[in-house]
């Protein structure tokens, strides 16, 4: 009994946040330093990086800064590195690489990892909320979501490469 009240205040917990997201979708951008966001993201992950031997490759010169919301961007970085940490392949360590360039109109950022990599079968369900593809890590199913939501709410989107048992790229397109 105890178990099922608190999945349950976790799910009211989850959908407060994605609340809040609706909300807090026209938060004013601002001109925000790359490396020192993912540098506060790295420095909240360090636990889980010693535990699963991770490295961190930063490749953010090409775009040093980009016009947007801070505290949306941190959210962002901080769901794409953790689900690439949290998501290894059990037998290597994680090697993660962030970087950053200009296409087009947008301003991108690719996290690639050599994880466990995602069936694109079911593509349509990522980014859908309390959908998850590996059930054997810890997790609520609204982060990638809410790191879609945040997207097209300013404009830009995401997308994912990825090949089974060898890795994922995520790409997000911050609309200039």
């Amino acid at each position: 009994m105890h178990g099922a009240v608190d999945r349950f205040k976790t799910t009211i917990d989850h959908l407060t946040e994605v609340s809040k997201l609706q909300k807090e979708h026209d938060q004013p951008a601002i001109t925000i330093d790359v490396a020192d966001v993912i540098e506060g993201v790295r420095l909240d992950l360090l636990p889980l990086m010693e535990q699963v031997e991770a490295e961190l490759e930063v490749d953010v010169d090409s775009c040093p800064t980009l016009s947007f919301s801070k505290k949306n961007l941190r959210s962002i970085v901080y769901n794409l590195l953790s689900n690439a940490f949290k998501y290894r392949y059990p037998n290597r360590p994680a090697r993660v690489r962030i970087s950053c360039h200009t296409e087009a109109a947008y301003d991108v950022m690719q996290v690639q990892d050599n994880g466990l990599g995602l069936d694109l079968t079911r593509e349509r369900q990522l980014f859908t909320m309390f959908q998850r593809y590996h059930t054997h890590v810890e997790g609520s199913g609204i982060g990638l979501y809410m790191v879609k939501k945040i997207m097209e709410n300013a404009g830009g989107k995401i997308e994912v490469e990825s090949q089974l048992g060898v890795g994922s790229t995520f790409t997000v397109y911050f609309r200039r």
